[in-house]
């Protein structure tokens, strides 16, 4: 073929295709038995697609005469799908350390977010930090997730709670999309507190008559991409009403609904995503059974956050019950300063100890099926032909010890690559 190839993978221990049949998501029975290649290689084209995966042998006689950018040996090696962290908040300014402290100490969440601490605390230093400041900070956590094998990742914005601010935060993310190499699905999340001196019906008609608009506008011409629109549903913050009208609103733009819910308490927020067609919904400590239910009917994929429900000494969600019901499960670090976590192999290990899910639930939870909670599976979680050469590869001949291994991934991780190029190298 003219022009050669870009990378050629050769013959590794395993390959973890995790989907071999395009699925778009993998649920129930499907999770128990990912799709793994022994013995085999991987060829992605100079397009940054993957061209051809099967038995070493038949990829080295395929490919016998033709040329290749890079040649990698994976012997005795794992390759895996790129990890896809399906929830993150990396865009702040300020530092929230002494607030784990507190809540060492015995403070709730809601505590210290009445104190004036928490999101409130977050906002202030993220309004008075400059655009170049937070793109710095930005990029340097990309990187971190990027090292720990994340080649896709949701940012949120929802530190500025005000219009200038959220755009300020969104031409930040949409920067970082285009100069990072890691693929980005940029979330607007202007309700995920509501601004002081206002009531969350006011804070939803302001989102609605002018953040909305403007980011129409914005998006149209092409100074920022936004992909999904995000709200707090939460006692306290954005109740169920004006969940529903910002959520609305959004999905009249084109927005895919990816939303907090039923965290804290129990507000019927699944019941009420899986009504308005949303794409996926975060947390879900409190989730209750006829919102699982609705979920699986409605094919909205359920991000859990294991490393919150950690860090807050919550109720775990119960993914075992939604597995077993037919949910779509994804997971996501929940990346922000309040669940400081990197890294997505150690938030597999929390869902499979916390969360009672196998390994191989863990993994389709952090690639496919994350994938899908961003409306990017087509494209993205599993290494098939013609889907984007995003993977990672592992020093160990047992693709399981990227999750057994807790807080082995730097030591484990050799490659990350991002179509079909090496983007970061031990």
């Amino acid at each position: 073929m003219a022009g050669g190839h870009r990378l050629l993978l050769e013959n590794a221990q395993q390959v973890v295709m995790v989907c071999a049949r395009r699925e778009r998501f993998l649920a129930r029975d499907a999770l128990r038995s990912l799709a793994v290649l022994e013995g085999a290689s991987v060829v992605v084209g100079t397009d940054g697609f993957i061209e051809a995966i099967g038995p070493a042998d038949a990829i080295r006689k395929l490919f016998s005469e033709e040329t290749f950018r890079e040649r990698i040996d994976c012997s005795g090696k794992c390759i895996l799908p790129g990890l896809v962290d399906a929830h993150t908040h990396p865009v702040w300014a300020g530092e929230r350390v002494h607030e784990f402290a507190m809540k060492l100490a015995g403070a709730t969440y809601m505590d210290i977010h009445q104190a004036g601490g928490g999101i409130n605390f977050t906002v202030e230093h993220t309004r008075q930090a400059s655009e170049e400041e937070l793109f710095c900070s930005l990029q340097e956590r990309l990187q971190c997730m990027m090292r720990a094998g994340t080649t896709l990742v949701e940012c949120k914005s929802g530190y500025g709670l005000n219009l200038e601010t959220e755009l300020k935060m969104l031409r930040v993310i949409e920067r970082a999309r285009q100069q990072l190499p890691i693929g980005i699905s940029a979330t607007y999340c202007g309700a995920h507190s509501v601004p002081k001196g206002k009531t969350a019906p006011e804070a939803a008609d302001e989102i609605i008559n002018s953040h909305l608009p403007k980011l129409k506008e914005l998006g149209q011409s092409g100074v920022i991409h936004v992909d999904n629109i995000d709200v707090f549903c939460e006692k306290g913050v954005f109740d169920l009403d004006s969940t529903r009208r910002i959520l609305q609103s959004g999905k009249e733009m084109s927005l895919q609904i990816n939303f907090h819910g039923d965290e804290l308490h129990p507000m019927k927020a699944a019941e009420l995503g899986a009504e308005l067609g949303a794409q996926a919904i975060s947390h879900l400590e409190e989730v209750s059974d006829e919102g699982i239910a609705a979920m699986a009917t409605a094919r909205c994929a359920a991000i859990l956050l294991p490393t919150t429900a950690y860090m807050l000494r919550l109720r775990q969600p119960r993914a075992r019950k939604m597995v077993d019901e037919g949910v779509i499960v994804a997971l996501g670090s929940d990346f922000n300063p309040n669940a400081y976590c990197f890294s997505m192999p150690m938030v597999m290990h929390l869902a499979c100890v916390n969360m009672r899910m196998s390994m191989p639930e863990a993994l389709a939870a952090a690639t496919i099926n994350a994938a899908y909670a961003l409306g990017k599976s087509h494209t993205h979680g599993s290494l098939e032909v013609g889907k984007q050469g995003d993977l990672i590869i592992i020093n160990s001949s047992r693709w399981e010890h990227l999750i057994y291994q807790f807080g082995g991934h730097h030591e484990l991780i050799e490659y990350v690559v991002a179509k079909g190029k090496v983007i970061y190298k031990k």
